[in-house]
Order: C-alpha cells, then sequence, then structure tokens
C-alpha cells in the first residue's frame, strides 16, 4: 500500500483552513480529469459519501469515499477528517487534520491508497510511484484549496 503525507502551514485560522479542506468540490479543480461532488448527505457528517468521478475518454471510474469520522477544529481540538475509498478500482483511506499553530493553522494530509486488480508482487515497484503521484496531485490539490 503507498502512502504519502502532505502538510501546509498557512495564515488561515482553523475554521477557515477546515472549510476550505473540506469544500469537496473544490477538491477536483487540480486533479485532471475529475470532478468531485457530495453523493450522500451533506458532506459534513460520518457516513456521508463523496464521489470523486474520473474519466477520460472511454477510460472512467468513480472513488467513493465514506466520511468515517469528523471533528471539527474548535478552541483546544484540532480538525479531523476520515475517508474511506469504498470503490474499485482504488482502495485505502484518507485523513485530513487541522491544528492551530501561531496565528494559524497547520493543515496535512495523510494518505494510504493500493489499486485492486493488480499482483501484489507488483507492490515494491508501484507504491513508490503512487505515493509520488500522490504527494504530486494532492499537493497540488491542497495548495490549490489553502490558496489565496
Amino acid at each position: 500500500m503507498a502512502r504519502f503525507v502532505l502538510i501546509r502551514r498557512t495564515p488561515l485560522p482553523p475554521a477557515e483552513c477546515w472549510e476550505r479542506l473540506t469544500a469537496w468540490h473544490r477538491h477536483g479543480d487540480r486533479v485532471p480529469f475529475t470532478r468531485v461532488r457530495v453523493v450522500r448527505g451533506s458532506g459534513r457528517e460520518a457516513g456521508d459519501v463523496v464521489l470523486a468521478r474520473t474519466a477520460l475518454g472511454p477510460f472512467r471510474f468513480d472513488d467513493p469515499m465514506e466520511l468515517t469520522e469528523l471533528v471539527v477544529p474548535g478552541p483546544g481540538r484540532d480538525g479531523r477528517c476520515r475517508l474511506v475509498k469504498r470503490g474499485h478500482p482504488v482502495h485505502g483511506w484518507a485523513e485530513l487534520r487541522v491544528r492551530a499553530v501561531g496565528g494559524g493553522s497547520a493543515a496535512a494530509w495523510t494518505e494510504e491508497l493500493t489499486v485492486a486488480g493488480l499482483p501484489r508482487t507488483l507492490d515494491p515497484l508501484l507504491d513508490p510511484v503512487l505515493a509520488r503521484s500522490g504527494r504530486l496531485v494532492f499537493g497540488r490539490v491542497l495548495d490549490h484549496l489553502l490558496g489565496p
């Protein structure tokens, strides 16, 4: 399973940082050929489902992610959102965290993912490529969400 961690500091207060990180429809703005939307619930509660749909010509797949944990940041409390990937071919999870740092915030994005249907013997070759790709793609997403 490929794993990557991204951390960004921002002058945004934790509440605004959190709102931007959980604006699910904006997550697809920097991922090529991908649209993201909430398909069950409001996207603000455990049990809700966010869907990332990637399509390039005839190649299409859905990445449904269930919010299994959601804690809004507050005084003395970090924000935390855990999404579990429930689709095919991508499996794994992502966790977004926000904590107050100085007059701003630190946002962390941790993800573990694997692609179903591939022989596990390929993991040592593919996992570093997946992790590097994840850092690149989701780093752009994170920068976009937290930027001006």
